[in-house]
């Protein structure tokens, strides 16, 4: 079994890739600031990425999971998901209003720990236990209120469900990004399948589920990235990566400081993934990215800092959205699929 992304960045390119092939398609992502309507799609396992694209704001992207087996739809507490043997895509989106006033926590931290003991439950009850990537996206994620910034109350509820379902919290943990959208819902997208990920970190950097105190009462439950082996490729997720060296950030006000030191932070978890590749290696040029830029300011910079160490042909969509630290400028995630054994 085998599966891929694939981008689509008009409805041409979305019907062509789609074809005669829809029941091929695990699920996927539409990334931009007015993303159309899904006409083309029966089914809703998509997760709506409201954010501008830097360089043509007005434009959207399709991102879709391909698949070489017909795919299933399903709906589970609210969970849209496709499946197939091996692999499953789902989306959930909560609406924190509606968890005011419940357990008299935080209405972000609530909904949070909500979303993911649905995530897990439905991941047992499909025997797909183990839960490989997650996309979080949320509104205001460094506001503070009720004197706790808001990504904060994120982590929280993020680690209560990882314990209350009997999931380690540390060490063997999903790849994930959290990114602060303009406003909108809970929206957490995910991947998962009957294979254990092999969770990679990065030897530059102090493992998120370990940082200090000092970054909030619940550490971040996420690995630097996952490798996941099946029969016929390898894949390499690779979790939304900062300009942060140990646990602390470098380059405060220098976009294009802190580019670098993503893309040396990436390039470390690369090498570190290759230590357990079959065959031909990852590279930074064989991956696909999604950057997020704080400001659309920022755009020009970084985008000569990308041709520079990556050249111009790199698979990369660049969105304007808020990243989990205020000091923060850029974050990079990214993905890439070679097969399991050289030819």
């Amino acid at each position: 079994m085998t599966f891929a992304l694939c981008i689509a960045p008009d409805p041409a390119s979305l019907a062509a890739l789609i074809g005669n092939r829809a029941d091929h398609i695990l699920g996927g992502a539409i990334v931009g600031a007015n993303p159309p309507l899904r006409p083309a799609l029966p089914w809703s396992a998509i997760q709506a990425v409201a954010a501008p694209l830097l360089g043509d704001s007005s434009a959207w992207i399709q991102e879709l999971w391909q698949t070489d087996e017909d795919c299933r739809t399903g709906e589970f507490a609210g969970i849209a998901f496709r499946r197939n043997s091996e692999l499953l895509y789902g989306v959930l989106r909560f609406d924190e209003q509606n968890f005011v006033g419940t357990s008299g926590q935080l209405p972000l931290q609530t909904a949070t720990e909500e979303a993911y003991r649905r995530i897990f439950a439905l991941l047992d009850r499909q025997s797909l236990p183990y839960l490989w990537r997650v996309w979080n996206y949320f509104a205001d994620i460094n506001r503070e209120t009720d004197g706790l910034e808001r990504y904060r109350q994120f982590n929280i509820g993020r680690y209560n469900a990882f314990q209350a379902c009997g999931r380690t919290a540390a060490g063997a943990v999903p790849a994930a990004c959290a990114i602060g959208l303009r406003d909108g819902p809970l929206s957490v997208g995910f991947i998962a399948g009957g294979q254990p990920p092999l969770a990679i970190e990065n030897p530059r950097q102090i493992s998120a589920y370990d940082y200090p105190a000092a970054y909030g009462p619940r550490s971040p439950t996420f690995s630097r990235a996952v490798l996941i082996t099946l029969a016929q490729q390898q894949s390499l997720f690779i979790s939304g990566t900062a300009s942060i060296v140990g646990h602390r950030t470098v380059h405060p006000h220098d976009v294009a400081a802190q580019c670098h030191e993503t893309l040396d932070n990436i390039a470390a978890v690369v090498a570190e993934a290759n230590h357990h590749r079959q065959g031909p290696s990852f590279s930074l040029n064989s991956l696909t990215y999604r950057a997020y830029l704080r400001y659309d300011s920022d755009y020009p910079v970084f985008r000569d800092v990308i041709s520079q160490r990556l050249g111009t042909d790199t698979s990369l969509v660049c969105v304007q959205a808020d990243i989990c630290r205020h000091d923060l400028l850029v974050e990079i995630e990214a993905m890439a699929t070679l097969p399991a054994r050289s030819r």
